[in-house]
């Protein structure tokens, strides 16, 4: 494979602390990279340094001569004056950008949802980084470089990004470095992990799975790696090798040894013991939700149905991820259980014991204590937290939880305020669960942490007893600490017994839905204009049209793609082809000038 870029003695160091010391890599062709560590120990920094928008110390990146790099940071560029057509594909003339399948599916992948001409000012956080990506990824580049790809991304999107990167290129050409918390999305691309920490950047073959067995290695040669650390990477492996069949296969590793290394591993969860201690603490009445229905009014005057007709009877210790586009209902539906949203009809039933609490995707319970340090906050709590039950339960203070979610002492005097995002979220959680709760919401908990903490806060809830929704476009995360997964479709909720697999099947269907409806649509229309024999005619000539186009299109293709293998000594020949394709291209213009005169007449 042909070396594409490489780094050499990398140092780099901030007024306060060294974040690389001389470190050398190199990217081939063909390399699908995972970056990961622990927040601030500088992934972002090397993604930078590699793509080249950051400069180190010293030492030096070098780069193969001809060699494209496309990045996405975590930065907002996007001018708030263009519209989204703008930013995507500039003054690239439709025809041209329409016939490139790659920028069709990026449009399609990321962009349906939202109007073509719409101004990027209008856009909210969420919208304006899913247009920066596809500009990205609309472009043609050797290198891509992502720093956390997926924020913003809801579980279908994320599916296509990986699904769009490991087709994007031929096994061996191109390069990818992507620095992300979600660990599938790892799994399902990376064929390489770099773990920073330390200063360095420590090499792993393979995806997260494989990761995390060469790092149980790793710590149980190494005498001086923390137990704690130890016990959670050997109790991540064994859901990793317990879980989804689709996953074991993945990891380039022995199974012989992963079984070995978790032959004394317990189950993740005892859900006997855990499901017995949620019926003492609540009953067996939890959240009953009656033929409920929600609706909204809208702004014209009408109304907008978010939910209806659903029926669920919420069990004590139920263990529940929650699926569903931007604006399905989720958060109407969370609403619903915490008690914050009033059914429109039907009624919710609540059991008298049920404390209802959620995590939300803001950071209310720090907004009265923000200039208070951590330690003041702590003190006014409760002096102790049962975690676990039976034998193996466990009483904790708030600072031994606050250790457990990766605090150290000298973070305790630190004012809230100047905790890092991953931090504070820590924090949150910590502050919830101290309010002893038996339902627990969490909703989108991974934001802005780490895959070790990502770790560390599954295994805590591994032990809490009680009622879980989640809400997540984490899919690692929600298949790990839930057990079942419903879907909001159409308003109505669905369960799902083969998991997000089956979610996104379903949403496969639900896309394709609309071109059959439009077409019987346009069918029903005859009467407005074409009688029936004409219309059957013009239906066809548009079936003829659109295979015409298709097959033309492919042509071009084809033929581009011969161009670049062409000798390029030989101008006439390359003339000629040129000529080709314009000439095909022009028999495409007439043919979807011709096809748009079709539909209008039809409409």
């Amino acid at each position: 494979m042909a070396h594409l870029l490489g780094a050499e003695a990398l140092h780099l160091e901030y007024p306060t602390r060294v974040v690389f010391d001389s470190v050398t890599l190199g990217i081939e062709e063909g390399d699908r990279i995972g970056i990961v560590g622990r927040n601030g120990d500088g992934k972002s920094s090397l993604l930078g340094m590699l793509a080249g928008i950051k400069e180190p110390n010293s030492g030096r990146v070098t780069v193969r001569g001809g060699t494209t790099i496309g990045v996405l940071s975590q930065a907002d560029t996007l001018a708030d004056d263009v519209t989204i057509s703008e930013a995507v594909v500039g003054d690239t003339p439709e025809y041209e950008w329409a016939g490139d399948a790659r920028v069709r599916d990026v449009i399609e992948g990321l962009l349906k949802d939202l109007p073509w001409d719409a101004e990027i000012g209008s856009l909210s956080g969420g919208q304006r980084r899913r247009v920066s990506l596809a500009k990205l990824l609309a472009g043609d580049w050797d290198v891509i470089a992502l720093d956390e790809p997926t924020n913003h991304l809801d579980v279908e999107a994320i599916t296509w990004l990986a699904g769009h990167l490991k087709r994007r290129w031929n096994a061996n050409s191109g390069a990818l470095m992507v620095v992300t918390h979600d660990r599938w999305f790892l799994d399902e691309i990376c064929t390489e992990t770099w773990e920073v920490h330390d200063r360095i950047v420590e090499p792993f073959e393979g995806g997260y799975a494989a990761y995390i067995l060469q790092r149980v290695e790793r710590d149980r040669m190494n005498a001086t790696i923390e137990a704690k650390r130890q016990n959670l990477a050997r109790k991540e492996l064994a859901w990793l090798r317990r879980g989804a069949p689709a996953r074991t296969a993945k990891p380039k590793f022995r199974i012989d040894a992963a079984n070995e290394l978790i032959a004394d591993v317990p189950e993740i969860r005892d859900k006997v013991s855990l499901q017995s201690l949620a019926v003492s603490r609540l009953g067996k009445d939890v959240v009953d939700l009656l033929d409920v229905g929600v609706t909204y009014p809208r702004t014209d005057g009408g109304t907008r149905e978010v939910l209806r007709d659903i029926e669920w009877r919420i069990a004590p210790g139920e263990r529940t991820g929650i699926l569903g586009v931007n604006g399905a209902g989720k958060s109407t539906l969370l609403g619903l259980i915490a008690g914050t949203v009033e059914p429109t009809v039907g009624r919710v039933k609540r059991g008298s014991t049920v404390i209802v609490k959620t995590l939300t995707q803001r950071l209310d319970e720090l907004e009265d204590v923000r200039r208070e340090p951590v330690r003041v906050v702590i003190s006014r709590l409760r002096t102790s937290y049962t975690l676990g039950s039976g034998s193996k339960a466990q009483d904790l203070t708030p600072g031994q939880l606050l250790e457990r979610l990766g605090f150290d002492s000298a973070q305790l005097s630190t004012p809230v305020k100047d905790l890092s995002g991953g931090q504070q979220r820590r924090l949150q959680l910590l502050l919830v669960l101290l309010d002893q709760p038996n339902v627990l919401i969490l909703d989108e908990p991974t934001n802005d942490l780490d895959t070790d903490m990502l770790a560390a806060i599954e295994d805590l809830l591994d032990s809490w007893s009680g009622t879980l929704l989640v809400v997540s476009h984490d899919r690692y995360f929600l298949e790990r600490v839930t057990d079942q997964q419903y879907a909001i479709l159409d308003g109505h909720l669905r369960h799902l017994p083969g998991g997000v697999d089956e979610y996104l099947r379903l949403r496969q269907l639900q896309d394709a839905a609309p071109s059959k409806s439009q077409t019987a649509t346009n069918t029903a229309k005859k009467s407005a204009g074409l009688d029936g024999a004409a219309l059957r005619t013009a239906q066809k000539e548009i079936s003829a049209l659109e295979r015409r186009i298709e097959k033309l299109t492919q042509q071009i293709n084809k033929a581009k793609n011969a161009l670049a293998e062409h000798d390029q000594s030989d101008y006439e020949g390359i003339a000629d082809k040129m000529k080709a394709i314009a000439d095909t291209q022009a028999e495409i213009e007439e043919l979807e000038l011709r096809w748009f005169e079709l539909t209008e007449e039809l409409d």
